[in-house]
């Protein structure tokens, strides 16, 4: 499988968003990817652009090729690191955070349920 660096296009008619993506070379642009890397806005001036770097070094040593302009962007990255929002880690935002325990039931609800329990052994 060849493995591509690319953009992504998202946002509204005439308002792109990109997100920067590791994706197999056969699947359509805006289709199917093995992992976003970072995210890059035209829309700003200068241009936010978020970038894992440690994913990109990862990607790049297994083969992965960047397309032109992903390339420009991470020489842009490479040469004003103070403009470039550098994602250390490999955490996803969409990682969910654990979630605390669910709360033990109401007293009340106890005892409703013994009530039922002891109504159906009668």
């Amino acid at each position: 499988m060849s493995v591509k660096l690319r953009l992504q296009r998202h946002g509204a008619k005439k308002r792109p968003f990109y997100r920067i993506v590791a994706a197999d070379i056969r699947a359509p642009r805006d289709g199917r990817f093995l992992e976003i890397i970072g995210t890059y806005d035209p829309n700003h001036d200068p241009i936010k652009l978020n970038l894992k770097q440690d994913r990109v070094d990862y990607w790049v040593s297994v083969g992965a090729k960047a397309t032109d302009t992903v390339n420009s962007l991470l020489r842009r990255a490479r040469r004003n690191p103070d403009q470039v929002n550098l994602v250390t880690g490999s955490a996803t935002p969409r990682a969910a955070a654990p979630k605390a325990a669910a709360p033990k039931a109401a007293p009340a609800v106890a005892k409703v349920a013994e009530a039922i329990e002891e109504e159906t052994d009668a």
